[in-house]
């Protein structure tokens, strides 16, 4: 017995196997299936990841010298030479 879930109506499934039973390469093949609709926006979204990716990276390590640049100016240590 299946779990109900809402909204979903099962249905009955049959494979290419003896007595319709579903085989690895009847569920190889539905995968190869979805992924071919699916795999141009895929690409496409790889691409504006990774200059997102880069352009935060970059911003955050301009920010981290910005502010390293600040404490350093601010916590300066004074160093007084005396002769004796």
């Amino acid at each position: 017995m299946s779990p109900k879930i809402p909204g979903i109506k099962p249905s009955k499934v049959t494979g290419s196997g003896p007595g319709g039973r579903v085989e690895i390469g009847d569920i190889r093949g539905k995968l190869h299936e979805i992924q071919g609709g699916v795999e141009p926006t895929v690409d496409a979204a790889k691409s504006y990841a990774t200059y997102a990716a880069v352009g935060g990276a970059v911003l955050l390590i301009v920010l981290a010298f910005l502010l390293g640049k600040k404490r350093g100016k601010r916590k300066a240590t004074w160093v007084e030479i005396r002769r004796l």
